[in-house]
């Protein structure tokens, strides 16, 4: 039996176009995390300014974390953060001219930053045990997606 796998799949053919997508996720924290956070108090630094970095990163290296990601020249990356109660929430959006979507490299983006946050905040999450019974990331989706024609 013979069994050929598809590489990267062929774009040439398709028009260069102005593309954007946004998405989100939420990292759910205890409230010495939050406190920790808002305050300036983790050891590790600044959570934002790390994990929005992280976030910029991850975009700009998804072809080489997501193995059928073409190369994209990205054109902007832009990264929000909100607080909803002790749930930490990341909005990525980016945007480019080109012949694919890029909703891969925002929800990469999102991942990253969010992976990131909980990194540096770890330890406020550990429980007696060494276990992170309540943290979790959850919620990561594509919010939207635009093509101009």
């Amino acid at each position: 039996m013979e069994k050929s796998i598809q590489g990267v799949v062929d774009i040439g053919g398709k028009p260069i176009v102005h593309r954007r997508a946004i998405a989100t996720g939420l990292v759910h924290l205890s409230t010495t995390s939050k406190e920790a956070i808002s305050s300036g108090n983790v050891k590790k630094g600044d959570v934002f300014e790390a994990s929005t970095i992280a976030a910029i990163q991850a975009v700009k290296e998804t072809p080489r974390i997501i193995p059928h990601c073409h190369p994209i020249p990205l054109e902007s990356c832009k990264v929000d953060w909100v607080w909803e109660e002790l749930a930490l929430r990341c909005t990525v959006t980016v945007s480019a001219h080109y012949r694919t979507g890029i909703e891969m490299e925002a929800l990469t983006g999102v991942s990253a930053g969010l992976l990131c946050a909980l990194d540096m905040v770890k330890s406020f999450e550990k429980d007696e045990k060494g276990q992170y019974p309540t943290t979790r990331i959850s919620d990561i989706v594509v919010l939207e997606k635009h093509k101009a024609e």
